[in-house]
């Protein structure tokens, strides 16, 4: 006797709720394989050739009477809804979120508690010039000094930096006088090499989505200052501390330097609002690099407080003995006497914003 039509209607209702409810629990396994690549430092979600391969086991068990390639159309989309699945999970539970166990340290040195100040020149250029500068920030107390020794410069016929060799010297003369050296590496491939030289990686705002090195920073057990790029989103840059920390390392301080916009009273447009928002949603430390965001001396120190009054953790300054021979940035490094007034009056706000 033939089954009546009201019959295999029920049947097909029945395996569509079944179907439903297999879907889901598939996908509930799927975002627990999301989470479970996150913790173990895995950041990209999609695998290719687990996919296939599964893919050819479903197709090879298949008896019919679906053709093989409405088969792979359906367990496609599947594949395809369950990485969006772990994509969203993810977006929605950032590590960078996530409440931290630890502190982010350079060396002794706590970020989230009293701010901050890193200053130094913008550029290594002698042995002469960074004896004379660093002498000067350790009697003032400056713990954290910058220097560069890569420089990434918009004009190729501008000053590079003087590499390795420079590194190397800087880090000598900071070790001398007590203070811990953060400098800009540009490539995975120098990471390795400079290492040894610092106590602390920046990654440059031209760097910012630079994947591999921040892939590579990831993997290393030194702290990383992140500066913001020149025209990032918010959450471009919320992003981009997420490669490095989902790689492994969650010593990230992110770096708000300016933004690229319209106006041309200053090198960049300080993005006061990005400091109190990155506050708000995540749990890392964020400094303000004054220099670069305003390229000029007459307004650094109030940049610097209101960096500091929306909740910065500190704040990065460029100072040189004479900034009128500076290979580069001349116009927005402060000179010593200049900065000490400078660093004089930030602690003087530093103390009464505590109070």
């Amino acid at each position: 006797m033939s089954e009546s039509l009201e019959d295999l209607r029920s049947q097909i209702t029945e395996i569509s709720l079944e179907l439903v409810r297999l879907l889901n629990e598939r996908a509930a396994i799927a975002l627990k394989i999301g989470a479970a690549k996150r913790k173990q430092g895995h950041s990209n979600l999609y695998d290719p050739i687990r996919e296939a391969k599964l893919l050819k086991q479903l197709l090879e068990a298949s008896e019919g009477p679906l053709a093989d390639d409405a088969l792979a159309h359906l367990f496609k989309e599947v594949f395809k809804t369950s990485l969006a699945l772990q994509v969203e999970d993810a977006h929605k539970q950032l590590l960078v979120e996530s409440k931290r166990a630890t502190a982010v340290h350079i060396g002794p040195v706590s970020f989230g508690e009293a701010p901050v100040i890193i200053a130094g020149p913008c550029a290594i250029e002698t042995e002469e010039q960074i004896t004379e500068i660093f002498a000067f920030l350790s009697g003032l107390d400056v713990q954290i000094v910058r220097a560069g020794a890569f420089k990434p410069r918009t004009s190729p016929y501008d000053f590079q930096g003087l590499g390795i060799d420079g590194l190397k010297m800087a880090s000598r003369i900071a070790k001398q006088y007590g203070l811990l050296l953060v400098s800009e590496i540009m490539d995975a491939d120098s990471l390795e090499e400079a290492l040894p030289y610092l106590d602390a990686v920046q990654i440059g705002a031209r760097n910012m989505q630079n994947f591999s090195l921040l892939k590579a920073a990831g993997a290393i057990n030194k702290p990383i200052i992140l500066k913001r790029g020149l025209s990032a989103t918010i959450e471009e840059f919320t992003l981009a501390a997420e490669y490095i920390v989902a790689s492994g390392n969650d010593q990230v301080i992110l770096c708000e330097r300016g933004i690229r916009t319209f106006e041309t009273a200053t090198r960049n447009t300080l993005d006061i609002s990005a400091v109190a928002i990155l506050k708000e949603r995540l749990e890392l430390p964020i400094i303000v690099d004054v220099s670069h965001a305003a390229g000029r001396k007459d307004i650094l120190l109030p940049l610097a407080k209101a960096g500091i009054a929306v909740g910065g953790d500190g704040i990065m300054i460029e100072t040189h003995p004479q900034p009128s021979i500076a290979l580069s940035d001349a116009q927005q490094q402060l000179n010593m006497t200049e900065f000490a007034s400078f660093y004089r009056e930030l602690k003087k706000f530093i103390n009464e914003v505590k109070k």
